[in-house]
């Protein structure tokens, strides 16, 4: 029995040590076949090698072939690329912002003409050129020698009075006051009627009677301030703006009476400031004071924008009152909506067609600045200044200045027009493009 689990025991062992060499000979036949799969992948490793070496030289070489026939290296070819990208792209860019102004300049222009068009259809002012001299109609050429006096005293007695000059020519039954200041103008052509209706001239009385045309003036200057108040709907001035504005009867700019004008801006820019829910009175406050300082112009230094802020401060005017003098000619930056609507209300008035008179040499030399500033850029062929200098068409050459380019050299020519001249209103600037093929048929 024992031997019997011997037997059986070595027969188990016999069996293990046949299924272990079975196992070491499928071990030794898959390293055999790793062996060969590695000697593989080298192999094929090494031919990859080689054909990435082969396809780098072909590549190099190509790349020297193309440089050779574009005269160019890779970093240039590469900076063209991205020039050209950024010229497109910036025509792109060119062209969206040209139809985005477009679309809004055709909406605002909608909104702002039918604005403006009922604040101007509302309003029928009348103006009238003020000129430096006035006419005083005598009975008889007889009165002519009764004003100069014997050896002239009376006329030298009227003219150190009243600071004008009297002209006695040859026109029939008149003489003529002459002065620069219009208030002083008005007190002697005062003075001298009631003198010729009167008939006693001598230089007792005319100082009499100029001492009460002077205060007949000041009565007359307060009622003008405070009906033109009234009438442009501006209530509490101080007294001395009262002053002020009853004086711009007699003052002028461009042949244009200041306060008939300054009247039409409170009138425009109130109906303008309704039409856009603003402040009414604000507006035409700030509009009827904008011009204050062009009164105290030949008194005092500084230009009539500094001066109107000095006194609209001093008699304690609103902030916004005093950013309308101010900004009217954008010497400081607008704070409000209500400065810009005085703007444009100013410029209307001001630019409207007969509204005021320009010297012949000042008109001249306006169009001949707006043409020389248009023909200074490079492709510009002609250039015309039209429409009595309020529009400037520029003509040019479809080889120097594509559509893209048109755009912003209009905006450049009006940046120059507005930084270099001064003018009322505004200046339209035109540029046109054309491009003619002509052949004949034969």
């Amino acid at each position: 029995k024992r031997r019997e689990e011997i037997e059986r025991e070595e027969k188990r062992g016999q069996e293990r040590g046949t299924v272990v060499e079975r196992k070491l000979e499928l071990l030794e036949q898959r390293e055999r076949e790793v062996a060969r799969r590695n000697d593989g992948i080298e192999e094929r490793e090494k031919t990859i090698e080689s054909r990435r070496q082969e396809v780098e030289q072909l590549v190099g070489e190509e790349r020297r072939r193309l440089e050779q026939l574009a005269g160019m290296s890779a970093d240039e070819a590469k900076n063209e690329l991205i020039h050209r990208i950024e010229e497109e792209a910036h025509a792109d860019a060119s062209n969206r912002v040209r139809e985005i102004r477009e679309t809004a300049r055709k909406s605002a222009d909608r909104e702002a003409k039918k604005i403006v068009a009922l604040a101007i259809q509302r309003i029928a002012a009348e103006h009238t050129s003020e000129t430096t001299a006035s006419a005083v109609a005598l009975p008889n050429d007889e009165m002519k020698g009764r004003i100069i006096g014997r050896e002239g005293r009376n006329i030298r007695a009227f003219e150190l009075a009243t600071g004008v000059d009297v002209i006695i020519d040859d026109t029939p039954d008149t003489v003529v006051v002459s002065c620069f200041e219009p208030v002083r103008r008005e007190v002697a052509r005062l003075s001298l009627e009631k003198l010729v209706a009167d008939g006693r001239i001598h230089p007792g009385r005319i100082e009499e009677v100029v001492a009460k045309s002077k205060e007949e003036v000041n009565v007359g200057i307060i009622e003008t301030g405070e009906r033109a108040a009234y009438d442009s709907g501006v209530h509490g001035l101080h007294p001395e703006l009262i002053k002020l504005i009853g004086r711009m009867r007699w003052r002028t700019s461009y042949g244009q009476n200041i306060l008939n004008h300054s009247k039409e801006v409170a009138w425009l820019a109130g109906i303008m400031a309704a039409e856009l829910g603003l402040d009414v009175a604000m507006a035409k406050r700030g509009a009827l004071l904008h011009d204050i300082g062009k009164v105290l112009t030949h008194e005092h230094e500084g230009t009539h924008v500094q001066l109107g802020v000095e006194v609209a401060t001093r008699y304690d005017e609103h902030p916004l009152v005093v950013n309308c003098i101010a900004a009217h000619h954008d010497d400081v930056p607008h704070e409000s909506e209500i400065s810009v609507l005085v703007q444009a209300a100013d410029a209307i008035s001001g630019s409207r067609p007969g509204a005021r008179r320009e010297a012949f040499e000042t008109y001249v030399k306006r169009l001949e600045g707006l043409e020389k500033i248009a023909s200074s850029y490079k492709g510009v062929e002609k250039v015309f200044a039209i429409q009595a200098g309020r529009e400037i068409r520029v003509v040019v050459t479809p080889d120097h200045i594509d559509d893209v380019r048109m755009v912003s050299l209009s905006e450049e020519i009006a940046r120059r027009i507005e930084a270099e001249l001064q003018y009322p209103g505004q200046i339209k600037v035109v540029l046109i493009r054309e491009t003619r093929a002509v052949d004949f048929a034969r």
